[in-house]
């Protein structure tokens, strides 16, 4: 995958100024996948923290992460060890990030989170507040009530809504890569009141392969995907519950289809939305720019100047764009991010930087 040809920066004089004990202590569980292994490169890079210790899940063995993405070669060392609560303590560790899988991020998060450390979660164990929508993931917890805790004090990790909140939490959710671009598209006109929601909103998305992880299945081998377009997961995918607990909609208001494109990263998400009147689009422009006035990330190019994929990749923006049909009824958004980025690590690293006083920007320019 792309991922793996993204070289870091020079991180010699880096890992020098990385045992400085004053910078922050991070430990990565589930470094070796797309997500964590882009999340790595960010923290290598970040000034104020030191090179995190990478732990590996049963089953992986021990091994360097250089080994798995020859492109992370430098004078740090990354060796990659067995996931210890001993080790993680002996390296004063003060933020996990859990690049895991949904039912084992659903068991770690507590313990660790008992044990006095912030974690920041990449899966989706601890975005939805809805038990009937956190059904889709049929996770199971060995104390409810706890679960049930942690389910109601999680913050929902999307900066640009819940950077305040953010800020004093305990267990970050970072959301999904297509319920964020979805998010950022719709929540300047659900805020304001504008959509019709009688007509219902469509959200047409397609992702890049690496969104699907690591692991290859039938459906994502180059075979497959190579000179192909298909849709998946229709009226079922995971993200729907997150798209519908954040703007509010009901499931007979969203349609909701992603697709899988022949490429390896970015998201692409169209979202047809019927007005509750008309509007001109200086209106719509107006609305976008001032929701979104002082993000660093948010990039709003206006009516007529559509975002593309290629205009994100590598990057923590989310790019908007729109077009208003004549009459003023009918309008499309554009939502563009990387998946890897503003759709996982770079948005987790964010998160980070607010959780922890830094400069928001700080890893992700």
């Amino acid at each position: 995958m792309t991922a793996q040809k993204r070289s870091v920066p020079d991180l010699a004089r880096q890992g020098a100024a990385g045992m400085n004990t004053r910078k922050l202590s991070t430990a990565v569980l589930g470094a070796t996948g797309y997500a964590g292994c882009e999340l790595v490169r960010l923290l290598l890079r970040h000034p104020q923290v030191k090179p995190p210790l990478l732990l590996s899940r049963e089953g992986e063995g021990s091994a360097r992460l250089d080994e798995f993405y020859p492109a992370l070669s430098s004078a740090v060392p990354l060796p990659l060890e067995p996931f210890s609560w001993k080790k993680i303590k002996a390296q004063r560790v003060r933020l996990l990030f859990l690049a895991t899988p949904h039912d084992l991020s659903r068991e770690l998060a507590p313990e660790a989170l008992d044990r006095g450390l912030r974690v920041v979660d990449l899966s989706g164990a601890w975005r939805l507040k809805d038990s009937g929508n956190r059904a889709v993931y049929a996770l199971t917890d060995r104390d409810p009530t706890k679960a049930a805790r942690w389910d109601s004090a999680s913050v929902y990790g999307l900066p640009e809504l819940y950077r305040r909140d953010i800020k004093g939490a305990q267990l970050v959710a970072n959301p999904g890569c297509y319920a964020t671009s979805v998010i950022l598209g719709l929540m300047p006109l659900a805020r304001a009141g504008l959509i019709d929601r009688s007509a219902g909103v469509v959200c047409d998305c397609k992702s890049g392969v690496s969104g699907a992880g690591k692991n290859p299945t039938s459906k994502t081998h180059f075979v497959e995907v190579a000179g192909n377009f298909s849709a998946y997961s229709v009226f079922g995918h995971r993200h729907t519950g997150e798209i519908l607990e954040q703007t509010g909609l009901v499931h007979d208001e969203l349609v909701f289809t992603p697709h899988l494109l022949p490429i390896p990263r970015g998201i692409l998400s169209t979202l047809h939305i019927r007005l509750q009147k008309p509007a001109t689009a200086r209106q719509i422009d107006r609305l976008y720019r001032e929701a979104y006035a002082g993000e660093s990330f948010m990039r709003c190019f206006g009516s007529g100047a559509l975002p593309q994929i290629q205009y994100s990749l590598y990057t923590n923006h989310c790019d908007l764009g729109f077009e208003l049909a004549p009459g003023g009824r009918r309008l499309i958004v554009v939502s563009c991010i990387d998946n890897l980025m503003k759709g996982a690590a770079g948005q987790a690293l964010q998160n980070m930087n607010i959780m922890f006083g830094f400069n928001e920007e700080a890893g992700l320019r």
